[in-house]
Formats: C-alpha cells, structure tokens, sequence
C-alpha cells in the first residue's frame, strides 16, 4: 500500500507533509527548465544510475537495480549532497565532508587556503580548519617588524567569506578546531562569547592525553609556540574556562585527538589535526569522505510486539551494496581541488552509517539507554562493520586495494583484529577497496526526509515536536511533525492508545545513557560520531563537567553537549 501511494509523484508518496517539503527542497530535481524527478522512485532512479555511470555496461543494470532497490523505502539513506547532486548537470560534488590543507603561517598562505576553502563550499562541501598553525597574536612578524593579529582574526576573514558563499544553506559550514597548548586557546574558547561573531563556525578544543592528565593530577599546563613555554597556567583552569563556556552556549566543542590519531586506521599515512564542520569525519588535509546512513527503523519486524527482531540478514546486505555504491562515488564525484580529488582516490574513504537507532530499539519494546540497548547497539555496529570490511575486501579482489594501502601496517590496526576471524582473512587475502569505512554522520535532514525517522544515534527527542525551519531564502517556518516509531505505533494500535514504555525520549535520559550509547557504538566506528548529549538546563556545573570526563573514559573520540538556555535556544520545540 504504501509502495503504491510513493509511485503517484504528489506529496502523497509522504504520510507527513515535512518530508514531502524536504524532498521538493533538497533532494528532487528540478532544473530552470522543469521538474526533472516526477516522483520519489525516479529520485531513487536517478541517484542509482548516476552512481552506477562509471560501471561496465555488461553488469550496469544489475548494479542499478542493486543500489536502486537499497535506497527504496529508505533503507539506504545517501548524504544530502548525493542526493541532491548525483546523476544531475549541477556542478557540485557528492561528498559532504572535507578538511582543507594544513593552513601555511603567511599571509599568502591564509589567503590561497581561504581561495580553496570558498571553492569547495561553492560546490556544497562543509570544510574544516586547523587553526593551530597560526602564530599567536601579538607575536612578531619577521621581515615586517610588526606583531601578528593571531589565528581569531583569520577566523573573522573565513567566517565573512563563508557567509557570503553559503548565503541561505545555515550555520555551522565550518569547524574550527585548536589545540590546548597554543597560547592563543583561551581567546578560541571565548571567540563565540560574542553571539555575533563566528557565526559559521562550529569550534573544537583539540585535547591531548597529556593535557587530559594535568587536569586529573592538578598540574600546571604550558601554552607553546614553536617550542617555547609563552605562558603556563593551571591545566584546570583552562578545563574550567573551556566548561563554563560550553555550559553557557554549547560551544566548543572537545576532541581527543590523540585517541582519534591512535584509532586511525590510516595513522601510518597520515596526523590528524582537524574534522570536517560537524565533527563526525576526522580527516588528514585535503582530506574528503562520501556519507550514507543505513536506516535501522526500517529493519524491524513485528514491532511492539514479542516477536519484533532487526533482520540482521538484510542489514548485512544493505553495507554491502552500500559500500560498492560509495566506493563508486568517489569516481563519479566533482570536487573543487586537485588535491581534494588525488586524496579521494589515493585512500578511498568512505562512511557508511546508521539511523534510526533509537526508533528501532523502542520497536523492539527496549528502553534507549539501558543495558539491552547498548547491547543491541553494540551488536549491530559490530555486524556492521564486519560486513563493510568484508564487502570492500571483495571490493579489492575486483578492483584492487585502495593505492596507499600498506597490508602490514594496516593489518595491525585496532579495528582490524577486532573483526570477525573470517572476515580478518578476506582482508588479508585481498586488501581493501577503502582506507576507512564507518563513520555516524548527523543525519537531520535526511532522518526528516525519511519519515521523521530518529537521527543518527540520537534518542527520539519528543513523539512530536514543532521543528524550526530555515528554507533557501534565510525564512524560518515552524512544522509540527511526529516521531517516525510513534507513528507506526499509532498506525498498528490507534492514534489513542498509549505509547509502551520503550517509548524514552530526551528529557528521559541522564547524561550517563548518552555516553553508553555513544560508547558503545565508538567501538564499531573507524571514524567519529556527531553525536549531542543533551542535558537539562539546571544541571549543576561540576555534574556537567564530569560528562566530558566519562566521555573521555568511556573511548569516545570527543564529546559535544547542549543545555537550552536563553543563550542556546532551541531548534525543536515540544
């Protein structure tokens, strides 16, 4: 039934009005000649083909229907930018997320990195800086004899530049990212003090091991430039001032960057030093990475009842026709830089992800948070992960390892000997396609277009909620929309029967639940995860500080909260 309403090319293919408005938006095609996808299934239908342009046309049809039929019912969600840009005439590229050159400390050096940086937002990549390199404010420009404006002016010509380029596309194109031993950290930390100021940027404080020590031991911290101590202060102290300022407006955010460096599967190439704008995609300069989520809500059979299970079979499937279809991506992509493209293909990342996680959980009668539901979370980012390894190492015995791929050093990785035994002698029998495979991407546009399914990793907030809008021309509107399991439920057992208790949602959870779930699945993941923990807005202070040293504990790669006060606001509303 629902299959045939989704062939009528109306916004009756969309049993809610907000995805039928996000599909004419974002994802369908439309040109200044005309409607070019006359219904979702020829959205499906275009994506398919274009992702399939390169393949030989003796397998083509069989690789369209494969790609074709993962996508359909929302099971294999691209990222936006494939969506809205794959098997069309717009010069844009396919891939979401990039990190730009490791910034040279000169002014021709800042201006040609800004020239790239403005090039690559122009075709819808989000960009990611770090910003370390810069020689702090005040210090003294040989050959000028004059004293340096510092990294945070740099940052105001990049925040210009970038609303300029991406005039109506939102807030947060950028990352921003500094380590916590420059002498200017204190002045990044405060930069969006100003709510004027920095308005593109998200912004994350690179914390080291070492500076993560100080601060449980008490000990001082020194703030450096080039090997010389500027300044020393109290590592706490500096924690404290990162807190209050991220307790006050969400911002910035923290990453632990040598736990991000240890994890790399492509350590052996590469230092990381910075992530693209939403933090999920750690990436070495140049670097880029094409986005798909697998959506898990669609997965469940029998919900809410005894008998509801996540058809681990299928899911199996979708990662492999998922990995081939984004390892193709990165054929077919444009991209703005050379560097950018010789990158892509040198180390073929991809990042293939899951949402609908929390929907899935509370259709299988589970409670978000709980002990069962890290377990279940655990189990299927373990499935996987061993069916993407095992999908690119066959990837690899067609089409051969990804150029830089080194098999000893890789072989060695973390990820690697935590596979399956049968999938670890695949990879080392054939190589891989891919330098990395997994990422959680946010998934909040596309979670939406799915039917309001939940985003990414993240807890259903409310069964329904009014969502704050912001269209193509800067306008903001308010939708009221409903959770995509609640839904469901209302469709099997009434629209008056009362939700079961697995129904939690954000003002449910303790600050511990977000941390578990985002653990749990950090195990399974090559890359990072973008992933909020929310907190109620009169959490004690030192109880929020003690998130980010849990989250530190518990392996997580970095961690980002929000408390809504007047300063935050808020984009969902109950």
């Amino acid at each position: 039934m629902r299959d045939a309403k989704r062939t009528q090319g109306t916004t009756a293919e969309f049993p809610q009005p907000l995805a039928a408005q996000i599909w004419q938006a974002k994802y369908r095609y439309a040109t200044a000649g005309g409607i070019v996808d006359q219904t979702l299934d020829e959205t499906w239908a275009r994506v398919a083909n274009g992702l399939a342009a390169h393949k030989a046309l003796a397998v083509r049809d069989k690789v369209v229907t494969d790609f074709h039929a993962a996508m359909h019912d929302f099971k294999v969600l691209p990222g936006g930018r494939i969506l809205s840009g794959c098997g069309t005439a717009r010069h844009v590229t396919l891939c979401n997320t990039f990190v730009m050159r490791t910034i040279p400390d000169s002014v021709d050096g800042i201006m040609d990195t800004l020239k790239d940086a403005a090039l690559t937002m122009q075709m819808g990549g989000g960009v990611g800086f770090d910003f370390s390199m810069l020689r702090p404010s005040g210090t003294v420009v040989r050959g000028l004899d004059c004293r340096a404006a510092g990294p945070l002016a740099a940052m105001d010509i990049f925040d210009a530049t970038c609303k300029m380029i991406v005039s109506g596309m939102g807030r947060g194109a950028m990352m921003a990212t500094m380590r916590c031993d420059h002498p200017n950290i204190e002045a990044f930390i405060n930069a969006k003090s100003d709510r004027t100021r920095l308005r593109n940027f998200n912004m994350s404080v690179m914390a080291t091991n070492e500076f993560m020590a100080a601060i449980a031991a008490d000990e001082t911290w020194d703030l450096v430039w080039q090997g010389a101590v500027m300044r020393r202060l109290r590592a706490r102290d500096l924690w404290n001032a990162i807190m209050k300022q991220t307790y006050a407006a969400a911002e910035p955010g923290v990453l632990f960057i040598d736990r991000i460096n240890a994890v790399n599967p492509l350590r052996y190439l590469e230092v990381i030093a910075a992530t693209n704008s939403c933090a999920e995609q750690p990436l070495p300069p140049n670097g880029t990475c094409p986005l798909a989520s697998i959506n898990l809500a669609q997965l469940v059979s029998a919900p809410f009842t005894t008998d509801a299970r996540l058809d681990v079979t299928q899911l199996r499937q979708l990662v492999r026709v998922a990995v081939r279809m984004f390892d193709n991506s990165l054929d077919v992509s444009r991209f703005a830089l050379d560097a950018q493209r010789q990158q892509a293909q040198d180390q073929r990342r991809i990042g293939v992800g899951v949402t609908g996680v929390a929907n899935a959980i509370a259709m299988m009668g589970v409670r978000y948070g709980s002990s069962k539901a890290v377990f279940l979370l655990g189990s299927w980012m373990q499935t996987i992960q061993n069916a993407a390894y095992g999908a690119s190492a066959l990837l690899a015995n067609e089409r051969g390892a990804f150029p830089l791929y080194d098999a000893d050093k890789h072989l060695a990785s973390r990820g690697i000997q935590a596979l399956n035994q049968d999938i670890r002698a695949l990879v080392e029998q054939h190589g891989l396609r891919n330098g990395t495979l997994t990422t959680i991407a946010p998934t909040g546009t596309t979670s939406m277009f799915a039917e309001n399914v939940s985003s990414g990793i993240e807890p259903i907030f409310s069964t329904s909620f009014t969502r704050t809008i912001t269209k193509a021309n800067g306008e903001k509107s308010s939708e009221r929309v409903m959770d995509y399991a609640a839904w469901q439920f209302a469709q099997i057992y009434g629209p008056n029967a009362a939700l079961p208790d697995s129904f939690v949602t954000v003002a449910d959870l303790s600050p511990d639940d977000h941390i578990a779930m985002q653990a749990a699945a950090q195990e399974w993941i090559d890359s990072g995860i973008s992933r909020t923990v929310n907190c109620p807005e009169d959490i004690p202070f030192e109880a929020f500080k003690g998130i980010y040293r849990a989250a530190y504990d518990a392996g997580c790669k970095g961690c980002t909260t929000y408390r809504p006060n007047a300063t935050t606001g808020s984009v969902l509303s109950l």
